[in-house]
């Protein structure tokens, strides 16, 4: 096919540039229709979002070859802390020796599982002696991740967040907007935890936002809902070609002991269908998952929560517009994004974020059975103990929950640093 000539090739720069100049008049008569649309198209002023973060700090973490820096917006203004210890190639080296322990805990773990089926299948010295062998590789990824998380954890304390909380007056309320590697990071959970008082953990409580649009956005109003509202309960202890989940329905009892049966809706096994689950996420506030979650790193649009028929994704939930204010993801990697595109938050937690639910309890990696039982029950219990249900506090109950995980077991933060809180 013969290129297009010189003439040719002015008339598409020419049409292009009417376009464009069409497209700007559009615009600036939307923007003339009154005040309210003033703004239109334009980027937010400062201005506006600086009240977002009320008397806490946003911290945009931004991650270059050139430099690093983060800005700390607060109520005041907009101001930078170098970060001249962090670099861009460390930070990669570091998420991808992260990201390469999660796939390799993963893929022992889905081994372990295929060798338990064997033995119940067919006992024997062969199926014993795999699932012995299978058990001893999961336990050494396990311990590989943990290694690797204490290195890494201790790191982005001494070239991030240590340097930028001691720039903020304590205790004080953070939020958290890394990009590109440091996205794929537990930056929350960034601390020497073998230090009293030298983690995030120990100095603030701390959340992430997609943008400071969506902190502002999430913000309460003073006209919510004054109703008593209700609360799903999607319980799903066996999905198709997936490990069971016994812990799906000891989450559901412990919410139904909790909640008043008139406020709250359960859809467990064969009834958590995706048309049911869709259909009924408007009509509820609050919001509790108890599924697989089955990440996509290529395309992270159709990653999402396995259901007894299939799988609802990203897409599904950005498409809806919900008016809740508490969503509680207990499923595996739903707080984590594709590894092709890092600096796009496309994840769940984001998605129903965005889609118009205020907090929003995630996961970063694959979470443990009786880990995730436990978190339930501790954040449903400090969320309830007024005898209502009340999320406005579900930051400071997810922090108050990794903590005493933490405790229990502070040299294995694969098992606590996991867990991230999306709202304000």
């Amino acid at each position: 096919m013969a290129a297009p000539n010189r003439d040719a090739l002015s008339r598409i720069v020419d049409r292009r540039i009417a376009l464009a100049r069409e497209w700007d008049g559009l615009v600036e008569q939307v923007r003339q229709l009154g005040p309210q649309l003033g703004d239109f198209l334009r980027p937010p002023r400062a201005g506006s979002l600086l009240p977002a973060v009320g008397d806490g700090a946003a911290v945009l973490v931004n991650v270059t070859a050139r430099r690093c820096d983060a800005l700390v917006v607060t109520a005041d203004g907009v101001r930078p802390v170098r970060l001249p210890d962090l670099t861009a190639d460390e930070a990669g080296e570091l998420a991808a020796e992260h990201l390469d322990r999660l796939a390799e805990v993963d893929r022992t773990a889905a081994e372990l599982h295929l060798a338990r089926d064997r033995v119940t299948r067919r006992a024997d010295a062969a199926t014993f002696q795999a699932h012995h062998a299978a058990n001893l590789a999961a336990q050494r990824a396990q311990g590989e991740l943990d290694r690797h998380l204490v290195t890494a954890l201790r790191r982005l304390w001494d070239v991030v967040a240590e340097p930028v909380l001691a720039t903020l007056p304590e205790p004080s309320r953070v939020w958290w907007c890394p990009t590109g590697p440091l996205n794929f990071l537990p930056l929350h959970a960034a601390g020497r935890h073998d230090r009293p008082g030298s983690s995030v953990l120990d100095r603030t409580v701390s959340s992430y936002t997609p943008t400071l649009r969506a902190l502002a956005r999430a913000r309460p109003t003073g006209a919510e809902a004054t109703e008593p509202g209700r609360m799903l309960v999607v319980a799903v202890p066996e999905a198709p070609d997936a490990p069971p989940l016994p812990q799906a329905a000891d989450e559901a009892e412990l919410i139904r002991a909790l909640v008043p049966a008139d406020q709250l809706t359960v859809l467990a096994g064969e009834e958590a269908t995706r048309a049911a689950v869709l259909a009924a996420l408007p009509a509820h506030r609050w919001a509790h998952f108890s599924c697989h979650g089955t990440p996509d790193d290529e395309h992270p649009s159709r990653g999402g929560l396995l259901l007894h028929d299939g799988r609802i994704t990203v897409a599904d939930v950005g498409r809806g517009r919900y008016h809740g204010e508490f969503a509680f993801l207990s499923a595996c990697h739903t707080a984590s994004g594709g590894i092709r595109m890092p600096d796009e938050v496309i994840t769940l937690a984001a998605g129903l974020h965005h889609a118009g639910f205020r907090h929003v309890l995630a996961t970063l990696w694959a979470v443990d059975a009786d880990v995730a039982r436990l978190l339930t029950e501790t954040v449903f219990g400090a969320l309830t103990t007024t005898g209502r249900f009340d999320p406005g506090g579900a930051a400071e109950a997810a922090r108050a929950a990794v903590l005493a995980l933490r405790a229990t077991d502070p040299g294995r933060p694969s098992r606590w640093a996991l867990f991230t809180h999306t709202g304000p």
